[in-house]
């Protein structure tokens, strides 16, 4: 292997700067095993890492891409072999570590995961690491009383970008049938629609934000946004209901009282895709390949990495539908 095709992102002159670079494979962070890469994808943190001040990479040049699926060439641990398909999504990858948008990465061990017999390499990346979060928020709901036989009203906000579209495919996969779409725009009405959502609710339906206690409205939220939205929502959530909190792109601060919580009994559950200990992953992404499997009727748009610019613009613009996989 010489050189191969990889995005870096450096720091020049107080500016940061990205683009398509051939670069070799002492340019790649430490690991145990080096994978030919197949896909990676586009998430909201990965347009936030080309940002200036973002927090997401921490030293520079580096190569980003939070999530990969690829083949095995090499391994100096045991548990993976030579033409092994495999997987590997957040710990610090495309962050401190290099990453995804490249045609070649070195991983520690502990950080992968096998492939599922019944997945492919590009289905992976079609789920990748908004798949895996809509599936840790729902399994994290479900934990917490949401239940099919009960029929509760469910919503889930940012519907039409990565988490949300899948999540909406899931959950009316698996049987939920009062299922709201939260949307910003009127072309997103149909998007939202066509992925499962049996209602629609457009941002400014929700009502004052300030408002301790409103009207109940929802059982369960999947929300991917925070901010306005997230404080709005709260006060709705009927009693013993719950929320699961996984992304920032609506603002940081989350305004609320302590009263759904005392006196609806409402929870907040958290939800993190980037720590989740190795042991846990593999049911999850087995439970993706099966009967969880929505890879088929995701919302997906192929790029090459010379693309990746462009498609980064959109997501920051607010301009991104559903998934967009990174073939290399």
């Amino acid at each position: 292997m010489n050189s191969f095709k990889a995005i870096r992102v450096k720091e020049q002159e107080d500016q940061i700067v990205y683009g398509l670079e051939e670069v070799t494979a002492d340019q790649l962070s430490e690991g145990d095993v080096l994978i030919k890469v197949a896909y990676s994808s586009i998430n909201y943190k990965d347009m936030l890492a080309v940002q200036k001040n973002s927090g997401v990479i921490r030293n520079y040049p580096m190569i980003p891409g939070i999530d990969l699926s690829g083949t095995i060439v090499e391994s100096k641990d045991s548990r993976f072999t030579e033409g092994q398909e495999v997987i590997v999504t957040g710990f610090t990858m495309g962050m401190s570590h290099t990453g995804g948008f490249s045609e070649y990465a070195r991983i520690p061990a502990e950080w992968i995961v096998p492939l599922p017999d019944t997945m492919s390499l590009k289905d992976a990346m079609v789920f990748g690491t908004a798949g895996f979060t809509a599936a840790l928020s729902i399994l994290a709901l479900e934990k917490n009383g949401m239940n099919v036989a009960d029929n509760p009203e469910i919503l889930v906000t940012g519907s039409t970008g990565g988490v949300g579209s899948i999540a909406l495919q899931i959950l009316s996969k698996i049987g939920y049938k009062n299922v709201s779409a939260l949307v910003r725009k009127e072309h997103q009405e149909e998007v939202a629609k066509s992925l499962g959502a049996a209602n629609v609710v457009f941002a400014d339906q929700l009502g004052d934000a300030k408002k301790p206690l409103a009207k109940t409205r929802f059982d369960y939220v999947l929300d991917t946004v925070g901010g306005d939205v997230a404080s709005a929502l709260i006060p709705q959530i009927s009693y013993g209901g719950s929320m699961s909190m996984c992304g920032n792109a609506g603002g940081l601060p989350v305004n609320t009282t302590v009263l759904p919580f005392i006196l609806r009994a409402v929870n907040l559950l958290g939800i993190d895709s980037v720590n989740v200990p190795i042991e846990k992953r593999g049911s999850i992404w087995e439970k993706m390949a099966s009967e969880w499997n929505i890879a088929d009727t995701t919302l997906v748009n192929e790029i090459s990495l010379e693309e990746l610019t462009e498609a980064i613009d959109a997501i920051k613009n607010g301009q991104h539908l559903g998934r967009t996989i990174v073939k290399l």
